[in-house]
């Protein structure tokens, strides 16, 4: 008979054999061989993975002819190149900074590219000395609290741990900060240093670009005295010729077949018609919008309540965490801008690098057509940089335009001004400045090469996985403002979040494609240590999650510490969001207090701020003598601050402590995770 396998059983035992068969053997000889390949395939890959790069080999021949095949060092030698440009980008501006000075690197003799450190082995940083007159710039942007971006975090940790031998390494740091934040700038700022402790030299001194300010300026001011410390180092001297080339080349792709069109995908091809988890930013999840509701009773502004559904995604979530939405454009303004251009928006196209080498093939996912790009890749509702003026130039007819034009562009005082009087005062953006310069008709294709990527929106989770695992909520304000120029400028995501409203279950709900971000925003890990939350406004979403998670736990049985909330808005009988959830939220004493502050309710403005500062004895038994934790969440540019200097006053006078012991002991609780900020400015 047979076994399932094939292989011949004897019933009974009519002769003698030997105790090893012919079979037996070769069956061993299979199991050796496939042990032997199995053990020295493990060996090589664990002795791969074990080779991160935090130390440097010696730069002998062989090990140089080894990490020549690491991508940028391989691209730049041989392509004759010699600037690099590293960003660390979470919304695209570095990577922006970063192409803007490679691309201006030919005006000095200098051959650039553009390179993601996420994608290359920095430890090949020694190399850099081998190739004469060789600059590594990075522009660095500092994420969160003082964090390094998803992209450069490799390259933080490496720069950390390693002690890498970086003599001949010339470089120069420009950092993407926020002063309304603590940690303005701290990873460029770092970055600078520690490349210099290495043994780098810093060829031009670190520039901090402020965000809360005009980042732009800050970046052009910075660029153009390094130019000027680059041709003093190299000894080179400006060619003149105008940087004005052009990055990508358009394709036409009316032939290519209609699916293998892009049509709003971020990353993979038809990824909304086929979900694959995990979900993550290049690979979102198609969310159906289960609520939308409104939370303002009366007044003209408005603040949505909604719920995404993520039943059966797989998507797990915890309370403090983030969710990020993709938007897309009105298509009001890509139709205006098909009409000023004269353009067809349903022609397919695609934008091809030129730099065969580069590892950015496109700008955005190509083919598509114009419409799908302006509505879902490109944005077109923020004010455009300096360099954007300065392509439009040469597509203005009319001699005043152009001047115009001419002068934003420029880094003359009167330039400056202008821009900033003229775009960023009065809020214009793209679509703004064609209609108020009508002889400007740039390429449509050229026009999708020079404006950024729309990015997607963060919002702080305002549900607990505890009590909604199949669901995330959010707390949104309706943006929508009017300008200098009496135009109405929209939030790009909220108003297009206001017009998905879910419909009866005969209909297809209206989707969104979403992913989480996590977070640092965590509840302490012991549920009876005290917290206090002080958020204002829409400040309150992640608090709602924190407090549902705490009610959670005390309907379980739990024990859990004293809540205590501060809230405030501008009217009790407006704009007093969740007011009943918070109240049967004190009457089950889940929450020990509310605190409300409604600053338009009396003549006297009254904010959180001001009810903080009354309860200084309350404030101090939670965080001085029964080591709680404190919480903010909302606007980093003033209530933040004010925050952290009652904080601040309050440990002082409660404590017994100096100035600098109450600095310090505020300092702690934060590197404790006892004082936490989720802010935005």
């Amino acid at each position: 008979m047979e076994n399932s396998e094939g292989v011949k059983i004897e019933s009974t035992v009519v002769t003698e054999e030997p105790l090893i068969s012919a079979l037996d053997i070769a069956l061993f000889v299979v199991i050796i061989t496939v042990a032997y390949f199995w053990y020295f395939k493990r060996d090589k890959q664990s002795s791969s993975s074990e080779k991160k790069p935090y130390t440097i080999q010696p730069s002998s021949l062989s090990s140089i002819e080894q990490t020549s095949n690491s991508p940028f060092i391989k691209k730049l030698k041989s392509t004759g190149r010699s600037l690099v440009v590293f960003y660390g980008s979470q919304t695209g501006t570095a990577e922006e900074f970063a192409g803007r000075i490679a691309k201006e690197g030919a005006r000095y003799k200098m051959k650039g590219m553009v390179a993601d450190p996420e994608e290359c082995d920095m430890a090949d940083l020694v190399e850099m000395k081998e190739i004469q007159k060789s600059l590594a710039i990075f522009c660095i942007a500092t994420y969160g609290e003082g964090d390094p971006t998803d992209n450069a975090m490799d390259f933080y940790e490496w720069l950390q741990n390693g002690d890498a031998d970086l003599e001949g390494l010339n470089y120069a740091v420009f950092g993407l900060g926020n002063k309304t934040y603590e940690h303005y700038n701290e990873i460029a700022i770092y970055i600078d240093q520690r490349l210099e402790e290495l043994g780098a030299t810093r060829v031009h001194e670190i520039g901090l670009g402020d965000d809360d300010a005009n980042i732009e300026d800050d970046f052009v001011s910075w660029k153009e005295k390094l130019w000027e410390s680059v041709c003093s180092h190299y000894g080179i001297e400006e060619t003149g010729e105008e940087s004005n080339i052009r990055q990508y080349k358009l394709v036409d792709c009316s032939e290519v077949l209609p699916e293998r069109i892009f049509s709003g995908e971020i990353s993979r091809l038809k990824s909304y018609e086929n979900q694959r988890f995990p979900f993550d930013v290049k690979n979102p999840y198609l969310s159906k919008i289960a609520v939308n509701r409104e939370l303002h009773k009366s007044g003209d502004r408005s603040c949505m309540h909604i719920e995404f559904d993520i039943d059966g995604s797989k998507m797990r979530y915890d309370t403090g965490d983030h969710v990020a939405v993709y938007p897309k454009n009105s298509s009001e303004l890509v139709d205006k801008i098909g009409e000023l251009l004269n353009a067809d928006l349903d022609a397919v196209f695609s934008l091809l690098n030129t730099d065969e080498e580069s590892s950015k093939k496109h700008p955005f996912p190509c083919p598509c057509t114009y419409r799908t790009a302006l509505t879902y890749y490109l944005d077109i509702t923020s004010n455009p940089r300096t360099h954007i003026m300065k392509e439009l130039i040469e597509y203005a007819s009319d001699p005043k335009d152009q001047e115009k034009l001419k002068l934003m562009a420029s880094s003359t005082p009167e330039g400056k001004k202008e821009f900033h009087e003229w775009i960023l005062r009065d809020n214009r953006n793209i679509v703004h400045i064609l209609e108020d310069l009508p002889s400007v008709k740039p390429d449509l294709d050229h026009l999708c090469e020079l404006l950024p990527r729309l990015q997607c929106r963060y919002y702080s989770i305002s549900s607990s996985p505890k009590v909604y695992p199949k669901s995330i909520h959010i707390t949104a304000v309706l943006v929508n403002y009017t300008t200098p120029t009496n135009r109405v400028n929209k939030g790009v995501a909220t108003n297009l979040l206001a017009q998905l409203l879910p419909t009866n279950d005969e209909l297809p709900q209206p989707t969104i494609p979403i992913y989480i971000r996590r977070s640092q925003f965590r509840l302490p890990p012991k549920s009876q240590t005290p917290i206090i939350m002080i958020g204002p406004g829409t400040g309150l979403a992640p608090f709602r999650g924190f407090i549902q998670e705490r009610d959670y736990a005390r309907k379980g049985g739990r024990e859990i510490g004293e809540m205590v909330l501060y809230f405030g808005c501008r009217k009790k009988d407006e704009d007093f969001i969740y007011e009943n959830e918070s109240q049967e939220y004190v009457a089950n004493g889940t929450l020990t207090k509310l605190h409300l502050a409604f600053s338009r309710d009396q003549p006297e403005k009254k904010y959180v701020t001001h009810l903080l500062e009354q309860n200084a004895d309350e404030l101090w038994n939670i965080i001085g003598e029964k080591s709680g934790h404190l919480y903010v969440c909302g606007d980093a540019r003033s209530m933040a601050k004010d925050v952290h200097s009652i904080i601040v006053k309050v440990v002082m006078e409660k404590g017994q402590m100096t100035n600098s012991q109450a600095l310090n002991y505020v300092k702690k609780m934060e590197q404790q995770k006892r004082y936490s900020a989720d802010v935005w400015s």
